[in-house]
């Protein structure tokens, strides 16, 4: 043990060489890689100073989150007198807890430990740490749905990276800038941001295959030395590997019969405007027009349209024949339906499906209530296979992104619902306690219920008649600050200024076609069909959007982060060839809708 003493003190002193700084300055400096265990560095933190032992125990808590032990490294962490450390420690403190609570799914948690005024003087660290903080901080703003701060990070970063680092990072800014809308990719004082955003611009303006392919050349002239013209992401060098297959030749099969006409006319009109619109811009494309609800068998239209050369075919819109056509093994032709068929059902290649699905609208607000820092979540869906498929939707979104569904239940009839948002906001358990409380104190007590408080927001999917109860049942039962999330149903878009005062501050999703009067087909549509300006606005803007996907499907396939910019929302292909849509989002505010920004 004599023997053992002696290198015992020789480690000890070799570790203080190691944690301990040179002649202090303002700034300190940063923990240096330890050569012991995390153990030995806590047992020897407890033998020293406190700014060694602030030094020890920060090594320790970074070697814990190498080794996968957060819990360890959170714990050490906790005994670290943030306020008692010089900017050096505080920025790498801080940035241990950011990493930690990306880990723990907390990304909030992360962006604000990033916020820290010390990190003013990050620049005057080692490049290292530099990089370390830098994208920690850009997944955090990615992880809380700012990806526009979050590319604009990158960006910044992208000077001090190389070799794997440098390529992740560089294929992670076009993912981001690619996914937005065209309003958010102008603007941006950076050079090389946007650089970026004009590539993304490009694109999305970009028709065809080959239009996109020209678009990523001007760039790249007009751009040589741009990070993205010395090497171009992986999906744009896909891209422009592509062989364009201009599509000549397009069957529209909708059933002009029948209860699905009015829905079938609105598409079609949809389509056709679209179509005459592109032409002007010279866009050649044959349509022909097929009514489904004529034909003898899917199989013998498909046979007349093979016989008539067509190369792609837009429909059907009937669900029984989606189903049909989802349980063959192989399509004659590429086939986007206008429909949806089960979930779950295996379906042939060939086949792709669009709709507007109420399940993108819940995910849209799981979505966007995470964004806007809401965690726990009450859901009003309806009574059915509808309300019920909703429902689902957003809970698994909900939980996914890390939320909690406190409670969900389908909606009460109106005379039923103010027991029922009582019931589910507690409120009967506080008038009980004000009550007890009374006959405790043998006196009248004025306190008014209040509602539990581990909730942040409703989730509704409801009618604009059955959303008319809500607010003012939420102001009635004390709740009347609480945040409503809503899919576009509620939204009946006949401009009834008493209708929307019952809907004040309820924030809903909804397509770009209604909430943009301004939207150049849109209105040359309302000239020569004014309901399209109302509900049946959505379907006109998704015969439109089915016409923007007609040749673009390979596209879709090839590169599964394409988005595109349609009028029923920014469109994209799943795993199981659906069409997803992420929408906009607006809220009833003094008897208007109000569009509303995304977080940035």
């Amino acid at each position: 043990m004599a023997c053992l003493r002696p290198l015992l003190l020789l480690c000890v002193a070799t570790l203080l060489a190691a944690c301990s700084s040179s002649p202090s300055s303002t700034l300190g400096e940063l923990p240096r890689t330890p050569q012991a265990s995390t153990q030995q560095l806590l047992k020897q933190a407890e033998q020293s100073d406190a700014e060694q032992a602030a030094q020890l125990r920060l090594a320790a808590a970074d070697q814990s989150i190498q080794q996968g032990n957060r819990a360890q490294a959170r714990s050490i962490l906790q005994q670290v007198q943030l306020d008692a450390l010089k900017p050096a420690q505080q920025i790498f403190a801080l940035t241990l807890q950011a990493e930690i609570a990306l880990a723990d799914g907390e990304p909030e948690k992360a962006e604000q430990a990033l916020q820290h005024p010390s990190f003013e003087r990050l620049g005057e660290l080692p490049v290292s740490q530099q990089i370390r903080s830098q994208l920690a901080r850009a997944q955090a703003l990615e992880a809380n749905n700012k990806p526009l701060a979050a590319a604009r990070e990158r960006v910044f970063t992208a000077p001090l990276l190389s070799g794997e680092q440098a390529q992740a990072n560089h294929e992670t800014i076009w993912k981001l800038l690619s996914a937005l809308p065209e309003q958010q990719l102008q603007g941006a004082a950076d050079t090389d941001l946007a650089g970026w955003q004009a590539l993304a611009l490009s694109l999305k303006r970009a028709g065809t295959i080959a239009q996109q392919q020209r678009a990523i050349d001007d760039w790249i002239a007009q751009n040589p030395q741009h990070p993205a013209a010395q090497q171009l992401p992986e999906s744009l060098q896909k891209l422009r590997e592509l062989a364009d297959q201009p599509l000549n030749h397009v069957a529209l099969l909708l059933p002009m019969e029948g209860q699905l006409a009015s829905v079938a006319r609105a598409l079609r009109d949809g389509f056709l405007a679209a179509h005459l619109h592109a032409q002007q811009a010279g866009a050649e494309l044959r349509i022909e027009l097929y009514d489904s609800s004529r034909m003898k068998s899917i199989d013998d239209f498909y046979r007349q349209a093979q016989a008539a050369g067509v190369q792609l075919v837009v429909g059907p819109l009937e669900k029984d024949l989606v189903r049909q056509l989802a349980e063959r093994d192989q399509l004659p032709i590429t086939t986007l339906a206008l429909n949806y068929s089960d979930a779950g059902q295996r379906t042939p290649p060939q086949l792709f499906q669009f709709g507007l699905a109420a399940e993108d609208e819940a995910r849209e607000v799981a979505r966007r209530a995470w964004a806007d820092g809401h965690r726990r979540a009450i859901a009003l869906a309806p009574r059915g296979e509808w309300g019920a498929r909703i429902l689902e939707a957003f809970r698994q979104s909900w939980q996914e992104a890390g939320g909690t569904l406190v409670a969900s239940e389908p909606l009460a009839e109106p005379v039923q619902l103010a027991n029922q948002i009582a019931d589910l906001l507690q409120l009967r358990n506080s008038e009980q306690r004000g009550q007890r409380v009374s006959s405790i104190t043998d006196a009248s007590t004025a306190s008014q219920p209040t509602r539990r408080q581990d909730v942040d927001f409703i989730f509704l999917a409801a009618t604009p008649q059955q959303a008319q109860q809500v607010r003012p049942t939420l102001i009635f039962q004390y709740a009347g600050d609480l945040p409503v999330y809503a899919t576009s149903h509620l939204h009946a878009a006949n401009h009834d200024r008493t209708q929307y005062l019952d809907l004040e501050g309820i924030r809903f999703a909804e397509t770009p076609w209604l909430l943009n009067d301004q939207l150049p087909l849109r209105q040359e549509v309302e000239q020569k069909w004014p309901q399209a300006g109302g509900s049946l606005g959505r379907l006109y803007a998704m015969g439109a959007d089915a016409y923007l996907l007609a040749p673009r499907l390979n596209q879709l396939l090839a590169l599964p982060d394409t988005h595109l910019d349609g009028l029923s929302g920014t469109l994209s292909l799943n795993p199981q060839q659906r069409i997803e849509r992420q929408l906009p989002w607006a809220q009833f505010r003094d008897g208007a809708v109000e569009r509303l920004d995304e977080p940035q």
